[in-house]
């Protein structure tokens, strides 16, 4: 028997609220895409005065104005133009050491030989 009154008795818990009372969970999902406006397009930011735009996995940069597309154009006719000219350099380059080569080979053959005619001259 309890010496100081009643048992443990613990109070009654308030029945819980509906978790949602909207009936939005329950349409599929075209029709929530065409009430609630989900689709919102490509991701866009801006970072240091140049727009980017999200799209098929990449970062691209959107074309606003004017002056951005005409700078990307110039740029890219420029990397094409400084890659063929790598391109002949270094195919200069490989003629030059051809040729390096060659003399070097040629030059090594003559003092060979003049080495053994004079040998020869000596006995």
């Amino acid at each position: 028997m309890p010496l100081f009154g009643n048992t443990f008795s613990p109070k009654k818990t308030p029945p819980r609220k509906s978790a949602s009372l909207s009936n939005l969970h329950t349409l599929d999902r075209s029709t929530r895409e065409i009430e609630l406006g989900i689709d919102c397009g490509a991701p866009v930011m801006n970072i240091g005065g140049q727009s980017l735009k999200f799209e098929d996995g990449q970062w691209l940069a959107d074309s606003g104005g004017s002056v951005p597309g005409k700078e990307l154009q110039r740029l890219k006719k420029r990397i094409v133009q400084l890659e063929e000219e790598n391109n002949l350099l270094k195919l200069k380059n490989e003629i030059l050491l051809d040729m390096l080569t060659e003399t070097t080979a040629e030059s090594n053959l003559m003092e060979r030989e003049l080495e053994m005619k004079s040998y020869r001259r000596k006995k």
